[in-house]
């Protein structure tokens, strides 16, 4: 099944570890892309099959896909500077919708190229190497996908999870081109036709799910409930805290950006209020480490509610 881009709450994960973890994914997926293309490049000229070229249209996109990605990750993960107050997170869903518009483009060519196919039918060849290139695209499609779902765990990242995307539908394609290639072989020559504008429906489909998620961090979308539920809670487990309220989440690449009231006891000094609220604070980042978070102390009889 495809990868969703739903929005995860990230692991207890050092910021140190996730910029690690992001620059070596970013590099598997560019070589893995390499190592793809080069491989159905070969098949593509060898069998002159619609299906197979189409699998390898689409690792020329996820190639470019790769190469945003890596470059929109490092440039996330530079820190705050005078004109990035709020440092470059929003770099990754960006590069998100720059590969979302390279995924759709990828999608309309192959249904187009299956369109041509059909009304002018031409013989496919060599289709045992055309499956043996397929079956290694799955496996090296599989390995990457086990260490991007590792760091989407860890980090969360919205472009990674875009990526990872990409290669979750290789994986489902070309387990359909090899059906294709075996019908063919079968005789059924118009299935490879339909198999690749098959192929470029899903792929746009699936460009969709990536423009919604990169839109959801480019407009400040709130964090899921599940998350602001636990900000709420661990925000009242400190004694001095009575409540709550104008709680604000978003997320910016890897940050996570918290904000919110916190009432205490009138009686308490200006000094003693920021005390708990720096207590709060570090409380907080121990579960979402990294996160920007920003406290306002009141007295519990004040405040907007």
């Amino acid at each position: 099944m495809p990868l969703r881009l739903s929005r995860p709450v990230p692991m207890t994960t050092t910021a140190d570890s996730k910029a690690r973890l992001l620059r070596w994914v970013t590099t598997a997926s560019v070589a893995t892309a390499v190592l793809l293309i080069l491989s159905k490049l070969v098949a593509t000229l060898m069998t002159n099959s619609v299906s197979v070229m189409a699998s390898l249209i689409d690792s020329l996109m996820d190639l470019f896909a790769s190469l945003v990605t890596l470059f929109a990750v490092r440039w996330s993960l530079q820190p705050p500077d005078a004109d990035h107050r709020f440092g470059h997170g929003k770099a990754e869903p960006l590069a998100a919708l720059a590969q979302a518009t390279f995924v759709a483009g990828s999608g309309a060519f192959l249904i187009l190229q299956g369109v041509q196919r059909l009304l002018r039918p031409q013989p496919v060849e060599d289709i045992g190497l055309g499956i043996g290139v397929m079956l290694f695209s799955i496996l090296a499609t599989l390995a990457l996908l086990l260490f991007q779902r590792h760091v989407i765990r860890r980090t969360g990242s919205t472009a990674i999870r875009a990526d990872a995307l990409h290669y979750a539908t290789d994986l489902l394609s070309n387990l359909a081109i090899i059906a294709a290639l075996l019908l063919t072989a079968w005789g059924l020559g118009a299935i490879d036709a339909v198999f690749g504008m098959a192929i470029g429906g899903y792929v746009l489909y699936n460009a969709w799910g990536i423009v919604r998620e990169a839109l959801d961090q480019l407009m400040d979308r709130e964090l899921p409930a599940s998350v602001r539920e636990q900000v709420h809670q661990l925000a009242l487990s400190h004694p001095a805290v009575r409540r709550i309220h104008g709680l604000r989440t978003r997320q910016a690449g890897q940050t996570l950006i918290i904000q919110f009231y916190a009432d205490m006891a009138p009686e308490l000094s200006l000094s003693e209020a920021h005390r708990i609220g720096d207590e709060v604070n570090a409380l907080l980042k121990k579960n979402f480490p990294g996160a920007d978070i920003f406290i306002h102390e009141e007295p519990a009889s004040t405040g907007p509610v």
